[in-house]
């Protein structure tokens, strides 16, 4: 929770919204979904360890799910296990840093309009229920 705290200022602090645990098709959840003004979509993949790193391959199939696709991981993660290809943020439970970028694959405009419209309805679910907490089966 810490690295991703560190990832959701980080991402406020580029002027990307940032939603942590974002739903995709297939049941998959991203760890964080950030969405900048243009409506350019960052997925970001939060490793907490070497294990958690090597036995889960599912964040291949997020990169068909967003424009960027980053690694997220604390300061004292060994960073040489990760692919050098891929994006890289390090963060704590205060801040992060983009230590190496991520390339750019734009999304097909079909697919960017029905993750933009999941983005946005999960956003607003999201507020209603923190408005409402009666209403949290919204």
């Amino acid at each position: 929770m810490r690295v991703i705290r560190g990832v959701m200022r980080l991402m406020l602090d580029l002027d990307r919204a940032p939603l942590a645990e974002f739903s995709i098709k297939g049941g998959r959840r991203i760890d964080v979904m950030a969405m900048a003004a243009d409506g350019e979509l960052w997925a970001i993949e939060v490793k907490s360890s070497r294990e958690d790193y090597r036995t889960d391959r599912k964040w291949r199939e997020y990169r068909a799910f967003c424009d960027r696709f980053f690694f997220a991981v604390g300061p004292a993660f060994p960073l040489d296990i990760l692919p050098e290809g891929e994006g890289l943020i390090v963060a704590d439970g205060f801040h992060g840093e983009v230590l190496r970028p991520a390339a750019h694959a734009a999304l097909a405009p079909a697919r960017r309009r029905a993750l933009l419209l999941r983005f946005a309805r999960t956003a607003a679910l999201r507020a209603a229920r923190l408005d409402d907490p009666l209403r949290s089966g919204l």
